[in-house]
């Protein structure tokens, strides 16, 4: 296999660590542009707080003092749906709230398609903390949240730090893989050392796809069973994990063909060609035995004084040091 087998070895696992770059920085660009929908359709979780309401089983909860004096009835209903809705527009609530790796955006439905209206400003180790961009700081509201979805969203504090540091090197390294991957066009050992690089790279791509799948689902699952009662809901972003886990199989792939590149694939010509008639050099061509070749019976005369037909070939240069017999000769000698 010469060099253009070389090269179609190297192409495979090249082209799908590019595709697994791709993906990354995809992921990176997912709720960056509030004004771009592919951008905002890429979130890892959705809040869906349309619906939020304050039923009185919902404030007994927060105050069983004061939801023991109100009746339940559908005024009573009215009134504290009513008093929700002001309550959400004092505090600027939107309809829903994206959250991607480095930043959240929040819309409302408008004619219902999702309208992205802000964006905020994005920050590393980003992790969304509803108490706070709610605006429930001061409002005790907080309180109503349970103790579950509490030392949930600690958790997923310290987990989204981690997440986010799995993708800075994921990218990185990455990177590193394409180009330490140009050296593996000119040996077996530039590929091996690509191998190296791409196992790095295929476990922290892994790494950060695991733990941002599991880490959204425990607080999808947190917000659906604390935040049920004020029809607060929480969803997975479908096209994230596409892209996410397309990174990890991409990334898989090509780990794979770059250690078959350095086992085989070694871009060295064994192919000898014989008897060309052009004289080109480095050609090989057969040249006769010099114990030639006789038509007839064989004569197996021996003994003393016998000496064997020379055929045309000096004895002389027969049996000299550094001279042996050669069954093909250089063209260009």
């Amino acid at each position: 296999m010469g060099k253009a087998g070389r090269f179609a070895c190297i192409f495979t696992p090249m082209a799908m660590t590019i595709a697994s770059l791709i993906c990354l920085v995809i992921v990176g660009l997912g709720g960056t542009n509030k004004n771009n929908s592919n951008l905002n359709n890429l979130y890892f979780f959705r809040a869906n707080t349309t619906d939020i309401a304050i039923t009185p089983e919902a404030l007994t909860n927060l105050n069983p003092d004061i939801a023991k004096n109100i009746p339940h009835n559908a005024l009573t209903d009215a009134v504290l749906n009513g008093a929700t809705g002001a309550t959400k527009d004092a505090l600027g609530i939107k309809d829903f709230y994206h959250v991607s790796l480095w930043n959240y955006c929040a819309g409302d439905f408008d004619n219902g398609t999702d309208k992205v209206t802000y964006c905020s400003p994005r920050k590393n180790e980003f992790w969304f903390n509803p108490v706070e961009v709610w605006g429930l700081n001061q409002t005790g509201i907080e309180q109503v949240f349970s103790k579950e979805l509490r030392d949930g969203l600690n958790a997923y504090r310290v987990a989204a730090k981690w997440m986010f540091i799995a993708y800075v090197v994921a990218v990185v390294t990455t990177i590193a893989e394409i180009v330490v991957g140009f050296f593996a066009l000119f040996s077996r050992l530039g590929s091996l050392a690509t191998t190296i690089v791409s196992t790095i790279s295929s476990l922290f791509v892994f790494a950060f796809a695991l733990t941002a799948t599991i880490l959204y689902s425990v607080l999808t699952g947190s917000f659906n069973s604390a935040l049920r009662q004020y029809n607060i809901r929480g969803h997975l972003g479908k096209n994230m994990y596409v892209v996410v886990w397309l990174a990890v199989a991409f990334s898989l792939g090509a780990g794979i063909f770059w250690l078959f590149s350095s086992c085989c694939c070694s871009g060295r010509s064994n192919k000898i060609k014989y008897g060309d008639a052009s004289g080109r050099k480095g050609v090989y061509e057969r040249v006769d035995s010099p114990y030639g070749h006789r038509e007839g019976p064989v004569n197996f005369q021996s003994g003393p004084g016998y000496q064997a037909p020379h055929h045309g070939v000096p004895l002389n240069n027969v049996g000299h040091k550094n001279t042996a017999y050669e069954p093909y000769r250089s063209a260009d000698v």
